[in-house]
């Protein structure tokens, strides 16, 4: 698949889209407390879109190499699940730590975007976890220059990581990507690097970055759902997701959150 640009119009869509992505995942993200299930987190967005007329993404999308379309809206994955945890009738306890990952259409663009969060009471190692993830993706979103490389992006993110310690572990089998017209697009975008390596960065470029950071080994397995990824050793997992346009004048965080 070659690299899809967008057009100054295009992004302008996805902007929009971007603004009511982060209404929906702040609505989320505040009903994350002990005793919700991640079912009536999931209902939460779906109400939320519902009332934007847009559309969930991840919703009945089927991934490459999956054999049944995705069956919620929101990705909720807890604790040792990295990514793409499907809702259901699991509670969350206080200590908890979630990660809400979601896609939006709308007006046929599609943005894409997760935020981490405690649930009740955090530890400190839990909170340090967040902090670093979090941190990691805006030292990638700098990285998004025009001229740089998807090497300079994933060389940002994975020294940062390393900068804080040998016990955070980089998901290395999973990346960001492309989005905009598809929920995944050329380019693949790694939480890790060389500079100067990989595809170059040229405006009108949109991609997901999504660090994903353990507090352990980078070893992770598919669970028997297809879409579930989990920590082979069982450790706590954040990720974090920006959808970034490549401009001229730098990036444009498209997701852009003024809550979290």
């Amino acid at each position: 698949m070659a690299i899809q640009l967008k057009t100054i119009e295009e992004v302008e869509v996805l902007k929009e889209a971007g603004k009511r992505h982060s209404a929906v995942l702040r609505a989320v993200s505040e009903a994350v407390t002990p005793g919700v299930k991640t079912s009536e987190l999931d209902a939460i967005a779906v109400e939320k879109i519902k009332e934007f007329g847009d559309k969930a993404a991840f919703l009945d999308y089927t991934p490459e190499g999956i054999s049944y379309p995705y069956p919620a809206s929101l990705c909720v994955s807890v604790n040792d699940e990295v990514v793409h945890g499907i809702p259901g009738d699991r509670t969350l306890n206080d200590g908890d730590i979630v990660s809400l990952d979601l896609g939006l259409t709308h007006k046929n663009m599609i943005v894409d975007a997760a935020v981490t969060v405690a649930v009740g009471q955090a530890s400190g190692a839990v909170k340090e976890l967040i902090s670093v993830t979090k941190g990691s993706l805006e030292a990638g979103i700098a990285a998004c220059v025009a001229g740089n490389t998807v090497g300079d992006v994933g060389h940002a993110i994975e020294s940062y990581i390393n900068k804080r310690g040998s016990q955070y572990g980089i998901i290395r089998i999973l990346s960001g990507h492309g989005v905009g017209h598809e929920v995944h697009e050329d380019p693949y975008v790694p939480n890790y690097g060389k500079v100067g390596k990989g595809a170059k960065l040229v405006p009108g470029m949109v991609i997901a970055i999504e660090p994903m950071v353990t507090l352990g080994s980078e070893e992770v397995f598919q669970a028997d759902d297809e879409y579930t990824y989990i920590t082979s050793d069982e450790s706590l997992s954040a990720h974090f997701e920006h959808t970034v346009a490549i401009t001229e004048d730098g990036p444009i965080v498209l997701t852009q959150r003024d809550w979290n």
